[in-house]
């Protein structure tokens, strides 16, 4: 067993960093689930507060996240633990770390077999089954209850992304993980860019811009900012270990905040390519914004049936949401991977078979939710009534909000102020405003969505 403590590996450059982390935060929250809350939350509204949370509590929480991990080096744990001890306190709060990996673990447990039916719809695109149905509904509600209910299909095509992420990460940092974000997050780019003019061209362009930007607040409702403050805090991949581990490879002399704000920027910029992407297919076709999760694996097809070159452009979005979706899961991946170099000595091909054979094992209960196995068929009340729904109540409501309220706590109350000061090159003035938000804003914000979503607190 290895008794080293820290990581070796490094960014090539604070490009391949950015591109890295970008590719992390960028995932099926942008393009999945960002279109259809903002749908079922007034559009203009919900956005404009998204992009204030996005401002004030989201990257304030990722420059925290990072700074443990470049001033750790280690894993999330170990990183979180060095950094106490250089500021005179218990090694104890290492648990904020691990909580990170082990939150990030169950993520991808169930985010696999989601980005498995990207995967399905892809090929399903290429042969023709999506057109095919001509956009009837009926139809289309047919291929994807056929695909979410046959365990064999929800199988092959989560084994599929596992195992593409596990063959990545197995090649190390620098030469697996950084290589293929190198290639995969312009490709995703380009992708978006081009279904966009193509609903710009074929949709209802017009409508769209209206109902993301023109904010109508009489739409929006208290639940909907903290919808917005959940998931603005969400979608940059925060407290689940990823930006800490990330932070660790990061090369000396970076700027902290400078890396966070573009990371923040392009993230959200590809989140609002996405809705100007979806939502003039959606207007022009009469399908209702507020369609809910269905509307990227129903309600869209639907469209793609009626549209010209619908089976090319099927294929297109269906690619381009698998890329979203693979980025991210070779992020939630690598901090169990690291941890198994780090502190159980593993090389670093085997810590990736090891770690992702877990997280297949684990994903046979959410298939097993959707399949109606019933070892998967849990009734936890509130929680949930499968495996799946029960984890994703844990992950969402739990384990990564209380992790984010403790990051900011430990970065805003524990450390030092002049030592954080120092390491984040921040100067006085944009320091304080750093430092009030991690101490009071974020914390207070995340306290509120955490105790609403567990049902303490009725708004």
């Amino acid at each position: 067993m290895s008794n080293n403590t820290s990581v070796n590996s490094r960014w090539s450059s604070n490009f391949a960093y950015i591109l890295a982390a970008t590719g992390a935060a960028v995932g099926l929250g942008n393009i999945w689930k960002f279109p259809y809350i903002m749908g079922e939350n007034g559009g203009g509204a919900f956005v404009l507060v998204y992009l204030l949370c996005i401002l004030f509590i989201g990257i304030p929480v990722m420059m925290a996240e990072v700074y443990i991990g470049k001033q750790g080096r280690s894993t999330p744990a170990n990183a979180v633990a060095k950094v106490a001890q250089q500021n005179g306190r218990s090694k104890n709060w290492a648990f904020i770390g691990a909580m990170g990996v082990l939150a990030g673990f169950l993520v991808l447990s169930f985010y696999i077999v989601i980005a498995g039916w990207a995967v399905a719809y892809v090929f399903k695109s290429v042969a023709g089954d999506v057109t095919a149905a001509g956009g009837d509904a009926q139809q289309i509600g047919e291929l994807f209850s056929a695909l979410t209910s046959d365990p064999k299909q929800l199988l092959a095509w989560s084994t599929l992304v596992i195992v593409g992420t596990v063959v990545v990460l197995a090649n190390g940092v620098t030469k697996g993980l950084e290589r293929v974000v190198r290639w995969l997050m312009p490709a995703l780019f380009v992708l978006l860019v081009v279904i966009m003019l193509y609903a710009a061209v074929t949709g209802d362009f017009a409508a769209a811009v209206s109902f993301m930007f023109s904010p109508d607040f009489s739409k929006l409702t208290i639940n909907g900012v903290l919808m917005a403050l959940g998931h603005a805090f969400f979608t940059l991949s925060l407290s689940s270990g990823i930006m800490m581990i990330y932070g660790a490879y990061l090369p000396e002399g970076t700027s902290i905040a400078r890396t966070s704000i573009y990371i923040a920027i392009a993230d959200t910029v590809v989140a609002l390519m996405a809705g100007l992407a979806i939502y003039p297919i959606v207007f022009a076709n009469g399908i209702e914004p507020s369609a809910g999760p269905g509307l990227l694996f129903v309600s869209l097809p639907i469209a793609f049936g009626t549209m010209p070159l619908g089976g090319i452009v099927s294929t297109m979005f269906f690619t381009m949401v698998v890329v979203a979706a693979f980025t991210s899961a070779l992020a939630l991946l690598e901090s169990s991977a690291a941890y198994l170099v780090e502190r159980r000595g593993l090389r670093r091909n085997v810590a990736a078979i090891v770690a992702g054979s877990g997280v297949w094992l684990l994903s046979l209960g959410t298939i097993g939710s959707f399949a109606g196995w019933d070892f998967a068929q849990i009734n936890a009340g509130a929680m949930g009534h499968n495996f799946f729904e029960i984890l994703d109540y844990l992950t969402a409501n739990i384990l990564l909000p209380l992790g984010g309220l403790f990051i900011t706590i430990f970065v805003g109350w524990v450390i030092q102020a002049d030592s954080l000061k120092h390491h984040m090159g921040l100067d006085s003035k944009t320091f304080q405003m750093f430092s009030k938000s991690v101490k009071f804003i974020s914390p207070i914000a995340i306290a509120v969505v955490f105790l609403n979503a567990i049902g303490w607190l009725s708004i």
